[in-house]
Protein backbone atom coordinates (compact mmCIF):
# COMPACT_ATOMS: atom_id res chain seq x y z
CA UNK A 1 0.00 0.00 0.00
CA UNK A 2 1.43 3.34 -0.96
CA UNK A 3 0.85 6.65 0.72
CA UNK A 4 -1.38 9.22 -0.96
CA UNK A 5 0.41 11.96 -2.88
CA UNK A 6 -0.27 15.64 -2.41
CA UNK A 7 0.80 18.90 -4.00
CA UNK A 8 3.84 18.84 -6.24
CA UNK A 9 4.41 15.10 -5.69
CA UNK A 10 0.96 14.36 -7.06
CA UNK A 11 1.50 16.73 -10.00
CA UNK A 12 4.84 15.09 -10.85
CA UNK A 13 3.32 11.60 -10.61
CA UNK A 14 0.56 12.65 -13.03
CA UNK A 15 3.07 14.15 -15.44
CA UNK A 16 5.22 10.99 -15.42
CA UNK A 17 2.16 8.77 -15.88
CA UNK A 18 1.02 10.96 -18.78
CA UNK A 19 4.30 10.34 -20.66
CA UNK A 20 3.85 6.57 -20.57
CA UNK A 21 2.55 4.87 -23.72
CA UNK A 22 1.54 1.17 -23.50
CA UNK A 23 1.92 0.77 -27.28
CA UNK A 24 5.57 1.87 -27.13
CA UNK A 25 6.10 -0.60 -24.28
CA UNK A 26 4.64 -3.37 -26.45
CA UNK A 27 6.94 -2.42 -29.33
CA UNK A 28 10.00 -2.33 -27.05
CA UNK A 29 9.10 -5.73 -25.60
CA UNK A 30 8.68 -7.25 -29.09
CA UNK A 31 12.02 -5.78 -30.21
CA UNK A 32 13.89 -7.17 -27.19
CA UNK A 33 12.34 -10.62 -27.66
CA UNK A 34 13.28 -10.58 -31.37
CA UNK A 35 16.87 -9.50 -30.74
CA UNK A 36 17.42 -11.99 -27.91
CA UNK A 37 15.44 -14.79 -29.53
CA UNK A 38 13.63 -15.50 -26.26
CA UNK A 39 10.51 -14.39 -24.44
CA UNK A 40 10.76 -12.09 -21.47
CA UNK A 41 10.39 -13.97 -18.17
CA UNK A 42 7.36 -12.06 -16.84
CA UNK A 43 4.15 -10.67 -18.30
CA UNK A 44 4.97 -7.34 -16.67
CA UNK A 45 7.60 -5.64 -18.82
CA UNK A 46 9.26 -3.84 -15.92
CA UNK A 47 9.40 -6.96 -13.74
CA UNK A 48 11.30 -8.60 -16.62
CA UNK A 49 13.83 -5.75 -16.71
CA UNK A 50 14.01 -5.18 -12.94
CA UNK A 51 17.18 -7.21 -12.24
CA UNK A 52 19.00 -5.89 -15.34
CA UNK A 53 19.77 -9.35 -16.76
CA UNK A 54 17.73 -8.83 -19.94
CA UNK A 55 19.40 -5.45 -20.43
CA UNK A 56 22.86 -7.04 -20.05
CA UNK A 57 21.91 -9.63 -22.67
CA UNK A 58 21.12 -6.76 -25.03
CA UNK A 59 24.51 -5.22 -24.28
CA UNK A 60 26.16 -8.55 -25.12
CA UNK A 61 24.47 -8.51 -28.55
CA UNK A 62 26.06 -5.15 -29.33
CA UNK A 63 29.34 -5.54 -27.44
CA UNK A 64 30.10 -9.28 -27.26
CA UNK A 65 31.69 -10.20 -23.94
CA UNK A 66 30.70 -6.97 -22.17
CA UNK A 67 27.22 -8.09 -21.17
CA UNK A 68 28.23 -10.33 -18.29
CA UNK A 69 25.63 -10.06 -15.58
CA UNK A 70 25.17 -10.97 -11.96
CA UNK A 71 22.29 -13.26 -10.97
CA UNK A 72 22.37 -12.23 -7.31
CA UNK A 73 19.12 -11.10 -5.70
CA UNK A 74 20.96 -8.30 -3.88
CA UNK A 75 19.66 -4.89 -4.89
CA UNK A 76 23.05 -3.32 -5.54
CA UNK A 77 24.08 -6.22 -7.82
CA UNK A 78 20.89 -5.87 -9.83
CA UNK A 79 21.45 -2.13 -10.07
CA UNK A 80 24.96 -2.81 -11.35
CA UNK A 81 23.42 -4.85 -14.16
CA UNK A 82 21.13 -1.93 -15.04
CA UNK A 83 24.08 0.46 -14.93
CA UNK A 84 26.00 -1.73 -17.42
CA UNK A 85 23.18 -1.17 -19.87
CA UNK A 86 23.22 2.59 -19.30
CA UNK A 87 27.01 2.70 -19.73
CA UNK A 88 26.80 0.72 -22.97
CA UNK A 89 24.03 3.01 -24.23
CA UNK A 90 26.32 5.97 -23.62
CA UNK A 91 29.14 4.23 -25.50
CA UNK A 92 26.80 3.72 -28.46
CA UNK A 93 26.10 7.44 -28.54
CA UNK A 94 22.62 7.55 -27.00
CA UNK A 95 21.94 11.11 -25.83
CA UNK A 96 21.78 11.35 -22.04
CA UNK A 97 18.29 12.90 -22.26
CA UNK A 98 17.05 9.62 -23.76
CA UNK A 99 18.35 7.54 -20.85
CA UNK A 100 17.01 6.96 -17.36
CA UNK A 101 18.46 6.80 -13.88
CA UNK A 102 18.99 3.32 -12.43
CA UNK A 103 16.33 3.90 -9.77
CA UNK A 104 13.81 4.90 -12.46
CA UNK A 105 13.72 1.26 -13.52
CA UNK A 106 14.58 -0.44 -10.25
CA UNK A 107 11.85 1.37 -8.31
CA UNK A 108 9.54 1.79 -11.35
CA UNK A 109 9.59 5.57 -10.95
CA UNK A 110 9.61 6.54 -14.61
CA UNK A 111 8.44 3.74 -16.89
CA UNK A 112 8.06 6.03 -19.89
CA UNK A 113 11.70 7.09 -19.67
CA UNK A 114 12.78 3.43 -19.49
CA UNK A 115 10.85 2.68 -22.69
CA UNK A 116 12.36 5.77 -24.35
CA UNK A 117 15.84 4.49 -23.43
CA UNK A 118 15.11 1.10 -25.03
CA UNK A 119 14.06 2.90 -28.23
CA UNK A 120 17.22 5.02 -28.19
CA UNK A 121 19.42 1.99 -27.48
CA UNK A 122 17.82 0.16 -30.42
CA UNK A 123 18.36 3.07 -32.84
CA UNK A 124 22.01 3.55 -31.91
CA UNK A 125 22.75 -0.19 -31.73
CA UNK A 126 21.43 -0.60 -35.27
CA UNK A 127 23.42 2.42 -36.44
CA UNK A 128 26.51 0.80 -34.92
CA UNK A 129 26.00 -2.48 -36.77
CA UNK A 130 23.49 -4.58 -34.81
CA UNK A 131 21.54 -6.73 -37.25
CA UNK A 132 18.04 -6.20 -35.89
CA UNK A 133 14.70 -4.78 -36.99
CA UNK A 134 14.27 -1.04 -36.50
CA UNK A 135 12.55 0.34 -33.42
CA UNK A 136 11.36 3.89 -33.89
CA UNK A 137 12.86 6.39 -36.31
CA UNK A 138 16.32 5.85 -37.75
CA UNK A 139 19.15 8.00 -36.40
CA UNK A 140 19.97 10.65 -38.96
CA UNK A 141 23.31 10.36 -40.67
CA UNK A 142 25.65 13.29 -40.37
CA UNK A 143 25.69 15.43 -43.49
CA UNK A 144 28.61 17.77 -43.84
CA UNK A 145 28.54 20.56 -46.38
CA UNK A 146 31.83 21.93 -47.64
CA UNK A 147 32.07 25.32 -49.28
CA UNK A 148 34.86 26.60 -51.46
CA UNK A 149 36.66 29.75 -50.31
CA UNK A 150 35.02 31.59 -53.25
CA UNK A 151 31.54 30.60 -52.04
CA UNK A 152 32.33 31.67 -48.48
CA UNK A 153 33.65 35.07 -49.64
CA UNK A 154 30.58 35.61 -51.78
CA UNK A 155 28.29 34.91 -48.82
CA UNK A 156 30.27 37.26 -46.58
CA UNK A 157 29.98 40.13 -49.04
CA UNK A 158 26.24 39.60 -49.56
CA UNK A 159 25.57 39.47 -45.83
CA UNK A 160 27.73 42.50 -45.05
CA UNK A 161 26.19 44.71 -47.74
CA UNK A 162 22.59 43.72 -47.06
CA UNK A 163 22.31 43.73 -43.32
CA UNK A 164 19.61 45.97 -41.95
CA UNK A 165 20.84 47.90 -38.97
CA UNK A 166 20.01 50.78 -36.73
CA UNK A 167 20.47 54.23 -38.23
CA UNK A 168 19.39 57.41 -36.54
CA UNK A 169 16.63 59.24 -38.33
CA UNK A 170 16.07 56.58 -40.98
CA UNK A 171 12.40 56.33 -40.04
CA UNK A 172 10.25 56.42 -36.95
CA UNK A 173 11.36 53.01 -35.69
CA UNK A 174 15.04 53.75 -36.22
CA UNK A 175 15.50 50.95 -38.76
CA UNK A 176 16.90 51.40 -42.26
CA UNK A 177 14.81 49.67 -44.91
CA UNK A 178 16.53 51.06 -47.96
CA UNK A 179 18.62 48.05 -49.00
CA UNK A 180 17.38 45.17 -51.08
CA UNK A 181 17.82 41.69 -49.63
CA UNK A 182 18.77 39.49 -52.55
CA UNK A 183 19.24 36.38 -50.40
CA UNK A 184 15.55 35.78 -49.81
CA UNK A 185 14.23 37.77 -52.78
CA UNK A 186 12.33 40.13 -50.48
CA UNK A 187 12.49 43.71 -51.65
CA UNK A 188 12.57 45.93 -48.57
CA UNK A 189 12.75 49.13 -50.63
CA UNK A 190 9.06 48.73 -51.49
CA UNK A 191 7.99 48.47 -47.86
CA UNK A 192 5.22 50.86 -46.85
CA UNK A 193 4.34 51.88 -50.43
Amino acid sequence: MSLPLYGIDRDLARKIAGKYDPERERQARAWIETVLGESLPYDNFFDSLHDGIILCKLVDKVFPGQGRYNTSKLAFKQMENINKFLTAAGQLGCPSVDLFQTVDLYEKKSPGQVVDAIFSFARYAIKNGLDAPPLGPKVADKHEVHFTPEQLNRCKSVINTHQMGYTKGANQSGMSFGSRLEISGYDTSRRGK
